[in-house]
């Protein structure tokens, strides 16, 4: 078992931000924030929504580096070592753990779908095709479980080839590397997407309060779905942030360095509707949620638009900074746990993961093909939706209720371990008028939204 002394340590506090930005930032940045945002009203939706990234992701956020930076270890053992004597905090530990495993097992497939359509783009194989031939092109791909195995261990393999390389050498320097460029071509992507002619109809439906489609579609609505993306777009609840919490020094208080992850990870996401929306209205097409609007929509545009294959290209290397970004970071939480844990070496445990993780991703390609006729969760879903489910809907509802309690109840660490944590160093210090929130109202809301998550698949 590796002791605290023996710590690796991350080697900036940029790499610290950009490493916790990058586990966060993700597809559901791209494929759903945008469309949930025109479908609730536009700016109107935002402002509920970065509401409760304050009020729900940043307490919760704050809590998971806590955990991580006082213990100075894994999530596989910071609860226990950090929870009272005689209690099962603990048991949570290899939940958690677990829950990164099965958050791979589907993302590794779309990571693989991203570098084959980068291929394809980078080729100009998009170049003249509209929807109906582009949505043939991604059925094929999903037909062929040999390509899209090929495809996913050629990402596992880069993702674990970087975290074997070691924390500063491989894991912070390259994620900084990428973070970076995934910035700057998001950037570009935007702008030039914003000075395509007929581009306003997009900016007016995604930036002009529209409060007729929040009283449309139902205060209640608009307010789960707010909760619901704040929540899920900065994975928290199974150790992730905890594991870079227990990486860095105590000289920045862990409110003020949460509080510019989540504007990095806000950042991304508004700027994705500046890409999307802008060029789908501009040439008359749906801005659909999901892999259509990633896989079907997008490419189409590219394919009409003046010099498409380099924006195509740029898009899909954007998206794949993005994958890449969440992969690490969850690889590197997976090969800590069996640092910590179990004693064995960073080479090693990255080996053997990686094996582990390409059998694993299996049955999510297998959904698609051979075994489509297993709908697990109703008409039209599969492996991957179930997948989802147990992740998004069950373990980081749970798990981020759990840190909640662990953290604000005596029966746990305790808020005055807690506080003292989260406001050691130089920066913005946890709200003291939270405290009465997190206790009991904060609980209530992350049971609302698990509840909820279970109501829409298996009664409404």
């Amino acid at each position: 078992m590796a002791t605290i002394d023996d710590r690796e340590k991350l080697g900036s506090r940029l790499g610290f931000i950009l490493l916790s930005a990058g586990c966060a930032i993700g597809l559901g940045n791209v494929w759903r924030f945008p469309y949930i945002t025109g479908k609730y009203g536009g700016a109107a939706f935002v402002l509920v929504y970065l509401l409760f990234l304050i009020i729900l992701g940043l307490p919760i956020m704050v809590m998971e580096f806590a955990i991580g930076r006082a213990a100075r270890q894994n999530i596989g053992l910071a609860l226990r070592t950090l929870e009272p004597k005689g209690t099962k905090w603990h048991l949570y530990g290899p939940v958690a753990i677990a829950g990164n495993y099965l958050l791979m097992m589907f993302y590794t497939t779309i990571t693989g779908w991203l570098l084959a359509y980068l291929s394809a783009s980078m080729s100009g194989s998009f170049i003249g095709l509209d929807v109906p031939k582009i949505e043939g092109y991604f059925a094929s791909l999903l037909e062929r479980p040999m390509l899209q195995m090929l495809w996913m261990t050629l990402g596992v393999v880069i993702g674990f080839a970087i975290v074997g390389r070691g924390l500063q050498n491989g894991v912070e320097q390259i994620t900084k590397i990428m973070m970076l460029c995934l910035l700057a071509i998001m950037v570009l992507l935007a702008v030039n997407s914003v000075l395509i002619p007929g581009a306003s109809e997009g900016l007016k439906f995604y930036l002009l309060p529209d409060f007729g489609k929040m009283a449309e579609a139902g205060i209640g609505e608009v307010v789960f779905a707010a909760m619901g993306q704040a929540f899920f777009t900065l994975s928290i609840g199974m150790g992730g942030m905890a594991i870079f919490g227990s990486y860095i020094d105590r000289r920045q208080s862990l409110t003020g360095e949460s509080a510019r992850i989540i504007a990095l990870d806000t950042f991304v996401a508004i700027m994705s509707g500046l890409i999307i929306f802008p060029a789908c209205f501009a040439y008359g097409v749906n801005p659909g949620s999901g892999p259509s609007l990633l896989f079907i929509t997008l490419p189409a545009i590219f394919s009409q638009m003046p010099g498409g294959r380099l924006w195509g290209s740029l898009f899909f290397l954007f998206m794949g900074f993005a994958a890449f970004s969440t992969l690490i970071a969850v690889f590197e939480n997976i090969v800590s746990y069996w640092i910590d844990v179990h004693g064995w070496s960073r080479k090693r445990a990255s080996a053997v993961n990686c094996a582990a993780i390409i059998v694993l991703s299996i049955p999510c390609i297998l959904g698609f093909n051979l075994w489509s006729g297993f709908q697990p969760l109703g008409p039209g879903t599969g492996v991957l939706d179930l997948e989802d489910f147990l992740i998004s809907n069950t373990i980081m509802p749970l798990g981020s209720l759990l840190f909640v309690l662990f953290c604000a109840h005596r029966i746990g660490w305790g808020w005055k371990n807690f506080i003292a944590e989260a406001d050691e160093g130089q920066g913005l210090k946890f709200p003291s008028w939270m405290r009465q929130y997190v206790r009991w109202v904060l609980p209530l809301i992350i049971i609302g939204i698990f509840m909820k998550g279970y109501w829409d698949i298996f009664v409404k």
